[in-house]
C-alpha cells in the first residue's frame, strides 16, 4: 500500500495521504546535547525541511528555536506518526523525543 507524504505550505505542514497532520508552532521537547546546550531543550517548530518513511514511521527534519537559550538549528530524523492499517497515527510529540543520530529514512518526494 502506497501513502502519499508531503509537506505544504513552504514548510508548514506534513501531509499524510492528502490530510494535514502535523503542524509547525508545536513546541518539541529534546533531551540535552540534541538539539542545543540546554539540559532540556524546548523548541518552537518553525518548518519541515524533509520527509521521509522508514519502514511504517514517518520522520521529519525540522528546524526551530529553543526558548530558553536562543539556538536556531534543524534536527535530526524524528518520528511523527506511523502508518497503520492505510491510517495516520500520531507520535505523543508533548514528551521528550530523541532524534536519530543517523538518518534511516529514506528521503520522500517533498512538495
Amino acid at each position: 500500500m502506497s501513502v502519499a507524504l508531503r509537506t505544504l505550505d513552504d514548510g508548514a505542514w506534513i501531509s499524510v495521504n492528502d490530510t494535514r497532520e502535523v503542524s509547525v508552532s508545536e513546541l518539541w521537547r529534546f533531551p540535552g546535547g540534541n538539539f542545543c546546550s540546554c539540559d532540556l531543550s524546548d523548541v518552537v517548530v518553525e518548518g519541515f525541511v524533509e520527509t521521509g518513511v522508514d519502514g511504517r514511521t514517518v520522520e521529519v527534519r525540522a528546524y526551530g528555536q529553543c526558548i530558553a537559550c536562543g539556538a536556531k538549528a534543524t534536527t535530526d530524523w524524528l518520528p511523527v506518526g506511523r502508518v497503520v492499517d492505510g491510517e495516520f497515527r500520531d507520535v505523543d510529540r508533548e514528551s521528550v523525543l530523541c532524534p536519530q543520530v543517523a538518518p534511516a529514512a529514506t528521503a520522500a518526494a517533498h512538495r
